[in-house]
């Protein structure tokens, strides 16, 4: 198979609470979608993420606290992130199957693998767990690559809200390009033009209310070219589908088949400059339905 598919049944165990956007019925329609959609793929079960890839992003204090924080009940890490006694598990392998897939993709040309796993991760930073997120998965995958003698890694990042968290790990690594589409004005306030990081990080705000006109011309002219002028040897997705016109969190308008476009034209570049090697975990995307038809036509698009 040239796509591969990663979760884990613990990442269902982190229990937001009533009424949290970021709940377990969220991975349910994902992977129920999926199995509908691609009934002989299967799936691999992912494994925690060792100490030492979450070290490569985060600060060792960070990874301790929340390793030895007491899970009783629901806490409050910031204003939207819960930790609930399932937390920690579902965010180790979260951020575990990143690790896997990366190391399995850049086993052969032509492979892919798509990580249907929560919490999210784009929001963490180094030392800290924000906007329903703990360990920030995509981060721990590049740094893995990295480790592991990828000399240029790109991440693209789609989802509705901008990754904060990943563009202030990798804002002074040249072997990493991060290229982000993002509502502005919206949570969490950062994403602006101006963020350039070394000269490796790419923003694109989009007002508000904007359709698909506006969201594939600017990836057509601003950021798909800075990707391909970066020639990734490995192209990491931040697929959130927050930016779909029906979820509650945002007012971008875009369809399901806006991400099957972009994805399609991530694909190209990959195959381009990477031997297709692409790794996509999930990230953003609260209409449940929106969702799940969003991620059949992301992986209709990466499986080509």
């Amino acid at each position: 198979m040239s796509l591969r598919l990663y979760t884990h049944t613990d990442c269902l165990g982190h229990d937001t609470g009533p009424g949290h956007a970021e709940r377990p019925d969220r991975l349910r329609a994902v992977t129920a979608a999926i199995n509908a959609a691609f009934p002989d793929l299967g799936w691999t079960s992912a494994s925690v993420a060792p100490r030492d890839a979450l070290l490569r992003v985060h600060g060792a204090d960070y990874v301790d606290g929340l390793m030895s924080r007491p899970a009783e009940g629901l806490a409050w890490l910031d204003e939207d992130t819960v930790f609930s006694p399932g937390s920690l598990q579902a965010a180790l392998v979260a951020a575990g199957a990143g690790v896997e897939a990366v190391d399995w993709v850049l086993g052969g040309d032509g492979r892919r693998a798509f990580c249907a796993v929560r919490p999210p991760g784009h929001h963490a930073e180094a030392a800290r767990a924000m906007g329903f997120c703990l360990f920030n998965n995509i981060a721990v995958a590049a740094a893995h690559a990295l480790w592991a003698g990828v000399q240029r890694v790109a991440i693209a990042d789609f989802d509705v809200h901008h990754g904060n968290g990943t563009q202030s790990i990798f804002a002074r690594q040249p072997r990493v390009l991060f290229a982000s589409s993002h509502e502005m004005p919206l949570y969490p306030w950062t994403g602006g033009f101006d963020e350039t990081g070394i000269g490796n990080i790419f923003n694109a705000p989009i007002l508000g209310g904007t359709g698909r006109e506006t969201f594939r011309s600017t990836w057509s002219k601003q950021l798909l070219p800075a990707i391909d002028d970066f020639a990734p040897q490995l192209l990491l997705i931040s697929a959130g589908f927050d930016a779909h016109r029906d979820d509650p969190l945002a007012s971008l308008q875009l369809e399901a088949d806006d991400f099957g476009w972009l994805t399609g034209e991530l694909r190209a570049i990959a195959d381009r400059h990477a031997g297709g090697r692409v790794v996509s975990m999930l990230e953003g995307g609260y209409a449940l339905g929106a969702l799940a038809e969003s991620v059949v036509a992301h992986l209709n698009a990466l499986d080509g």
